[in-house]
Formats: structure tokens, C-alpha cells, sequence
């Protein structure tokens, strides 16, 4: 869905994280079909007891299972449809993979990565339980859940977070899932806080990108709101250079600042991105600054139909 990454270039990126000291490393198996938890798994050899693992279970691609997501290619270039299925015994069986791909006995965080309608949500609480007594893993999350979902599954279980996209640009969960998780001490686990990089700065209209990468079937790619985005960028670049620090910087600080935001989820390709993101622990944001920041956002309107 990027366009493509480089194993070698990935281990490097995992090994300067934990050199910066970021330890919680997000990852799930449907990424590469199981190479993204074997890259994970080999990157931590011998120090399994300084990361956190956090992955997922829930996304199908061996069988015809629960409610169609979409069609995709797999490591080899096959077709391959991907589906959404939570069944208790399926997620305990995904789990065990999960473990073995990873080279472990257990799981920091184990999520179910999208919502299943054709499972109750009791039903898949009732296999996090199962795996939480027999030590598999340590807590049970959710990925992308609304809050009447979220209220659902917490009455089943204890619930320790939910991971939703969150950003400058996208800040719907501020009206609802923010103030219950507050509530209710569930983290959130913000991921795309770059808007999958429109907020580096790094894009133009019109720009080219690899084949494979679905950014340009985003709204957020449109020539218009690229444009809108680089002014709103425009406006944070004297803050950035007073803070002696990047745009990418400011955003993620920007974004660990906001209440109820617990860890911010950010891809990086290879070592020099997971540096550039690292800077963010080096500097704070004022009271002032995040107003004034805000009050920019306010005034953003982007055409996302």
C-alpha cells in the first residue's frame, strides 16, 4: 500500500528506534502476509524484554471467511482476497502464528484490527480472554472501533486501548471516542498522525508516486488539498525553526500533546526517518502554541468528498 519497503533498510529502522529509546513496536500480520511479524521477530532477538509488541489478529487471507474487505496481490504478485473474521477459535489460532512469526511466548498487545459484523463482539472478547489467562498476551486492544463498539467490548473485558487514525487533518475522534477514553482509562493509540506524509511537507500537486502505493485514491491526495495542507505548513514553519525543529517534528508533537493521544504511531522506512521522528521528544509545545496551532487547524476546510 506504500509502494514497496526494504527489509534490510526495515531491521536497520527497528534497530535505531530501540537506540532512541522508542520500544513499542506496531506491527500485524496481514502486512506482507506474515513478513512484517518475521522482520519484527528477528529484530528483537535478544531483547525481547526491552520492546513492546503490539500486534493483531482478525484480517483473513488463507479462506473464505466472514465479511469481504478487499482484493489485494501477495508477496509474489498472486491475487488474493482479504477478509474481516474474529471467530474465537480463528483469533486463538492466528494468535499462535502471531507467536511464532514473532519468536516469542507472549504478546504485549494483541488488537483486532478492524471491526467484524459477522462475529458478536463478545464472542471474540471471549478468545482475548482465554489468551490472557493462559499468559499469550498481556492486554487486549481494538483497531478502528467506534465508540458504541468500543463500549461493547469493554463491558466483556478489560479493555486497555483503541488504535485510530488520528492527525491535523483528521480529528473526529475528538468529539466522542477522546472523551470516553479519558472516562474510562483507555489509551489511544494514534497512528497515521503524518496523514500517511501529506503533513511532511514532502508532497506537491501532481507528484508521482510508486507502483503499488494507494495514497492517490485518498481524498486527502487531491491536488486541492495538498495545496491546502503546504499553506497550513507554511504557517507552522516559523514555530518549527523557533523550536529548532522539522515540520514533521512539530506535527508529531503536536499530536502527543492533544489530550487523550497515549502513543503515537509513526511508519519510518529506514533509519534517518526514525531519527527525524525521535526529534519530537526534544521539545514541548506551550499552552499558547497549541492554541495558536488549533486555531489554524480551525480554519482548515478540506474537500474530502
Amino acid at each position: 500500500m506504500w509502494g514497496g519497503a526494504d527489509k534490510k533498510d526495515a531491521l536497520k529502522a527497528i534497530y535505531k528506534s530501540l537506540d532512541f529509546g522508542i520500544t513499542s513496536i506496531d506491527t500485524a500480520p496481514v502486512y506482507g502476509f506474515g513478513l512484517s511479524e518475521e522482520i519484527v521477530g528477528e529484530a528483537i532477538r535478544g531483547v525481547r524484554d526491552e520492546v513492546q509488541i503490539l500486534t493483531k489478529y482478525g484480517m483473513i487471507w488463507d479462506q473464505k471467511i466472514g465479511k469481504f474487505y478487499f482484493n489485494s496481490t501477495d508477496n509474489e504478485g498472486n491475487p488474493v482476497s482479504l477478509y474481516r473474521y474474529a471467530g474465537k477459535e480463528s483469533v486463538i489460532k492466528e494468535c499462535e502464528q502471531s507467536l511464532r512469526r514473532l519468536r516469542t511466548d507472549y504478546i504485549d498487545l494483541l488488537q483486532i484490527h478492524w471491526s467484524d459484523p459477522t462475529t458478536p463482539i463478545r464472542e471474540t472478547m471471549e478468545a482475548m480472554e482465554i489468551l490472557l489467562k493462559a499468559g499469550k498476551i498481556r492486554a487486549a486492544g481494538v483497531c478502528n472501533y467506534n465508540l458504541e463498539d468500543m463500549k461493547t467490548a469493554h463491558t466483556c473485558i478489560s479493555l486497555a486501548s483503541n488504535q485510530v487514525p488520528y492527525s491535523m487533518l483528521k480529528r473526529d475522534i475528538e468529539k466522542d471516542i477522546v472523551p470516553w477514553c479519558i472516562g474510562n482509562q483507555v489509551a489511544i493509540l494514534a497512528y497515521s498522525p503524518l496523514q500517511r506524509g501529506l503533513l511532511t511537507g514532502k508532497f506537491k500537486k501532481g507528484h508521482s508516486f510508486n507502483k503499488g502505493d494507494t495514497r492517490p485514491s485518498s481524498p486527502y491526495y487531491k491536488d486541492s488539498n495538498i495545496k491546502l495542507t503546504n499553506d497550513l505548513l507554511e504557517k507552522l514553519n516559523p514555530l518549527a525553526r523557533d523550536k529548532n525543529a522539522t515540520l514533521t517534528q512539530l506535527v508529531l508533537r503536536w499530536t502527543m500533546q492533544m489530550p487523550g493521544i497515549t502513543t503515537v504511531l509513526v511508519g519510518a522506512r529506514n533509519p534517518a526517518q526514525i531519527e527525524e521522528n525521535a526529534g519530537a521528544l526534544n521539545f514541548r509545545l506551550s499552552e499558547e502554541e497549541m492554541q495558536q496551532i488549533n486555531s489554524y487547524l480551525d480554519e482548515l476546510k478540506l474537500d474530502l468528498d
